[in-house]
């Protein structure tokens, strides 16, 4: 099967960073970021495709994954939404790249969106899965519908010492469980989640991740070194650079949204497309739909509307 590798690690911040790269080193940058529970094998298909048009392609372990470690023992290991947008502006500077593509899912779209909001000049363009992708934590104790909150059970779980010790002690199953809520039509194999469930076994996974269910709903305090971060995140800044948005019709964690529904947030160019036949999990879902997105803005085919699968689009 297929691996991510040879892997490279740069000192970024709080972090030693593993990443895999390809590509020529003079074409456009790209940072493909993934989300939780998953980990950089979820661009196994993408990287390859955008290397092929010419990008930079760089694919970050984040904090708590593979083998990003922290170069402290007592750095407070957050999962918070401002540290991951911290970790990848911190390895844009190590890689001494000024400008870059960046695109995601999950924690991963949050890093992005939130390196987009704060640091536009950072950005030459932004694919965000789950459109709008930074938290309120100030409303985070509304009520969702009981259809929806039935969905976050695993944060729930997370919230209590039981969900600690469940996830330290079942931390394959219980990961596997998600990936099968959800992406219900992805018909992955074992060796598909053991390529990927490896990284789980970093040190430092659970902790990073039950934080960063307790901070997001205000049960816990963030590091005090992103406090300014969360600051500028708690007005929930616009994004202003060209984004492509997506959700996936079959979604276990998020039904789809219209573009509407985050029109406010975006007041730059923006496409919103909901992909048919696509789960949580996009980019290694739908490779070939997610590359398409990123390449818009790399300049390599053509505009933000032109994708190679079918698709709703609908503009903001």
């Amino acid at each position: 099967m297929e691996t991510l590798q040879p892997l490279h690690t740069t000192t970024a911040g709080v972090l030693d960073i593993a990443w895999y790269g390809c590509g020529p080193a003079e074409g456009p940058p790209v940072f493909l970021m993934h989300g939780f529970p998953y980990d950089i094998h979820s661009y196994v298909e993408v990287a390859p495709m955008l290397a092929d048009a010419g990008c930079r392609v760089v694919v970050p372990y984040l904090r708590g994954y593979g083998p990003t470690r922290f170069l402290r023992t007592d750095t407070p290991r957050s999962g918070e939404q401002a540290a991951l947008g911290a970790d990848l502006l911190a390895l844009m500077d190590a890689l001494q790249v000024p400008r870059a593509v960046l695109a995601g899912y999950d924690w991963g779209g949050r890093a992005a969106c939130v390196v987009a909001a704060l640091w536009p000049e950072r950005c030459a363009g932004l694919v965000s899965y789950n459109n709008y992708n930074i938290h309120d934590i100030a409303r985070s104790v509304e009520p969702d519908t009981p259809e929806n909150e039935r969905r976050y059970w695993y944060q729930y779980y997370f919230h209590c010492e039981r969900g600690r010790a469940g996830l330290a002690k079942h931390r394959r199953a219980l990961t596997r469980l998600l990936w099968e809520l959800w992406s219900p039509t992805w018909k992955f194999d074992d060796a598909t989640f053991e390529r990927s469930a490896a990284a789980f076994d970093n040190e430092d996974f659970v902790e990073v991740v039950i934080h960063s269910y307790r901070q997001r709903y205000g049960l816990e305090p963030g590091d005090p070194a992103y406090a300014e971060i969360e600051r500028r995140l708690a007005a929930q800044p616009a994004i202003g650079v060209p984004t492509i948005t997506f959700d996936g019709a079959d979604d276990g964690v998020r039904d789809p949204s219209p573009a509407q529904a985050h029109a406010r947030f975006f007041t730059g160019q923006r496409s919103h497309r909901i992909v048919p036949g696509v789960g949580h999990n996009m980019p290694q879902e739908a490779p070939r739909v997610f590359a398409d997105a990123v390449l818009s803005w790399c300049g390599r085919r053509g505009d933000a509307g032109q994708v190679t699968a079918p698709c709703v689009m609908m503009r903001a």
